[in-house]
């Protein structure tokens, strides 16, 4: 088997345009999707993906039918092939499924803290037959773990970071903070005072550059 054989020639969206969302959607573009496109509600998220090279639409409440309208398979017959969801957030899992074509699947890769009330499954899901994979750090689906051990996992990331690092670095890196100041860092972040896709706590930081 090869990483991109879920995503391979498949039109793919992602929710949330976080860190995970971000590396999900590279990793599906750089394994042959045949499109990729990023979903959030936060406009500086969105334009971060853009500058990834990555395709980008709003997430809100008729972004559905956006996507649908773009991404036509047949009659009747409309949507993601795939979707990732990347968001540990209910209404972005009720999202992803309105987002797929009939018999699509969602491989959720967030947790749901507080449930997950805003998802109605009596919907699109039955009426559609989607699917819903669970995808969490650490496990292996059954059947693969011999093919997909810790060193293979690790070359592909290591591969992702060979092709995609220095952008990853220049977009996606955006606060290098000393240990002394981490503590304010999370207050502001927790309050949200301050925004950042991925910070970094270093030694030593001699700028705002690094």
């Amino acid at each position: 088997t090869r990483l991109g054989d879920g995503v391979r020639g498949r039109r793919v969206a992602v929710t949330g345009a976080g860190v995970v969302g971000l590396l999900t959607a590279l990793f599906a573009a750089d394994q042959g999707a045949a499109e990729v496109v990023v979903l959030d509600e936060t406009a500086e998220r969105l334009d971060l993906a853009a500058r990834l090279g990555l395709g980008t639409m709003t997430a809100h409440e008729d972004a559905p039918m956006d996507l649908k309208r773009r991404w036509r398979h047949a009659p009747g017959d409309r949507g993601a092939d795939v979707v990732f969801q990347c968001r540990g957030q209910s209404r972005a899992l009720a999202l992803a499924l309105r987002l797929l074509r009939p018999q699509g699947t969602v491989v959720d890769l967030a947790f749901y803290t507080a449930g997950a009330d805003e998802v109605r499954l009596g919907e699109e899901f039955h009426h559609n037959g989607l699917s819903i994979r669970c995808a969490q750090i650490g496990r292996v689906p059954r059947g693969l773990a011999h093919a997909w051990d810790r060193e293979r996992l690790s070359h592909e990331t290591l591969g992702l970071l060979r092709r995609r690092g220095h952008a990853l670095r220049e977009h996606v890196l955006t606060d290098l903070v000393g240990f002394d100041d981490a503590p304010a860092l999370l207050a502001d972040l927790a309050a949200g005072r301050r925004h950042a896709v991925q910070a970094v706590l270093c030694d030593h930081v001699e700028d705002e550059g690094g």
